[in-house]
């Protein structure tokens, strides 16, 4: 599945495991890459249309079955929310 993708957020000095759980027509998801990639997060991003036990995960942990989610340290983000995306990794709001 690939490795896991460090960002340093510089204004806390922390070290973040950023995943996006996406499925290639999901136009929220198109976005919150885009955002992350503009804002210099690293990210691993796990395709759910074509991994079903990570979707199946996604599921048990989350209760959510729609993408993005949008995962800091472990962590699920729900849907795009740029500014809970900025808070949990530490990034100044643009």
């Amino acid at each position: 599945m690939g490795s896991y993708l460090s960002h340093k957020a510089t204004s806390t000095g922390g070290t973040h495991r950023v995943i996006v759980y996406s499925s290639p027509t999901c136009v929220w998801c198109m976005r919150a890459k885009t955002y992350l990639r503009t804002r210099g997060v690293p990210f691993r991003d796990v395709d759910v249309s074509r991994d079903p036990a990570a979707a199946r995960n996604l599921v048990r942990r989350t209760g959510q079955m729609g993408v993005p989610v949008i995962e800091v340290d472990g962590s699920p983000i729900v849907g795009f929310d740029q500014a809970r995306i900025d808070s949990a990794l530490g990034l100044l709001a643009n």
